[in-house]
């Protein structure tokens, strides 16, 4: 019936999330040590292979993969949810305004679930760091960074970061979500190619790009946000997200609300296109109709 094909959808975008994930994860670990990097020195010699470079003396090749266990549970609920959720509400009313709203939406809903996964996974990027200047990394895994944060923060310390969280969900899935489903409509309207392996690709490049300006002032605000610990006795440096973005724009310059951009769209680009290219490959030999 009509629930075992939203189980069946929820199961493929899961699986194949987790697949997307654990390619594109060393690119996302980049862009989340970027963003970290405050102040002025983002000069050219501070840039993605040179940040690569400091990781691989950390940690090795495995150093690449510091989080991954975080970033693939956050999707296993996070990308099922906005993919299914916005499918729904696209169908009531399909109209532009309408699909961007819609994955907006369901970006938020998916996002408000993930958020402790996604927290653990910023933390446990950052550790690497750490491990650099010979100190004990915060957190030894998945399950000791859930207990610590509840100890120490509360269990609602888990959804630390959750409103520029939320923002950025809002702003990368109506980037993503609504760009890709409108792109690939475009496409196959104006005959450029048929509902095939051409469209998908041709789509999920313009989501990527549309995703990745719209998402990255929220994403450096969040990854800022969601570091500071508030461990007590300390001073953080952010008091909330607008204060976070106000002292990014006065002390960095408002071009640093676009700091990590070609990293972002270095893993978004690719991240979308091997999901979305497998997604609409799966959903066709399963027997579901195209995006």
């Amino acid at each position: 019936g009509n629930e075992q094909r939203v189980h069946a959808k929820l199961a493929l975008a899961s699986a194949l999330a987790a697949v997307a994930e654990a390619a594109t994860f060393p690119i996302d670990l980049i862009k989340t040590r970027l963003q970290l990097l405050q102040g002025l020195d983002g000069s050219a010699g501070w840039k993605a292979l040179r940040v690569a470079g400091v990781i691989r003396r950390e940690g090795g090749f495995l150093g690449f993969y510091r989080g991954l266990s975080p970033a693939v549970l956050r999707h296993l609920f996070y990308t099922p949810i906005r993919i299914v959720a916005y499918e729904h509400l696209r169908d009531a009313h399909n109209s532009p305004l309408v699909k961007a709203l819609a994955g907006g939406v369901s970006g938020v809903l998916a996002q408000v679930v993930a958020s402790p996964a996604d927290l653990i996974k910023v933390r446990m990027q950052a550790d690497g760091r750490l491990l650099s200047q010979f100190l004990q990394p915060r957190y030894a895994g998945i399950y000791d960074a859930f207990s610590k944060i509840i100890q120490i923060e509360g269990f609602l310390g888990l959804w630390r970061g959750v409103y520029p969280n939320a923002q950025r969900a809002f702003l990368v899935n109506m980037g993503e979500l609504a760009c890709y489903d409108n792109a690939k409509h475009f496409i196959i309207s104006k005959q450029i190619c048929g509902d095939n392996i051409y469209a998908h690709t041709l789509a999920s490049v313009a989501s990527g790009l549309s995703a990745t300006a719209l998402s990255c002032p929220a994403d450096v605000v969040k990854t800022r946000m969601m570091n500071q610990d508030s461990v007590k006795g300390t001073r953080t440096v952010y008091r909330n997200s607008y204060d976070c973005f106000v002292k990014i724009v006065k002390f960095e310059g408002i071009m640093a609300l676009w700091k990590g951009f070609h990293p972002t769209w270095a893993r978004l680009g690719p991240w979308q296109y091997v999901f979305w290219v497998s997604y609409e490959m799966f959903r066709h030999l399963t027997g579901f109709s195209s995006f």
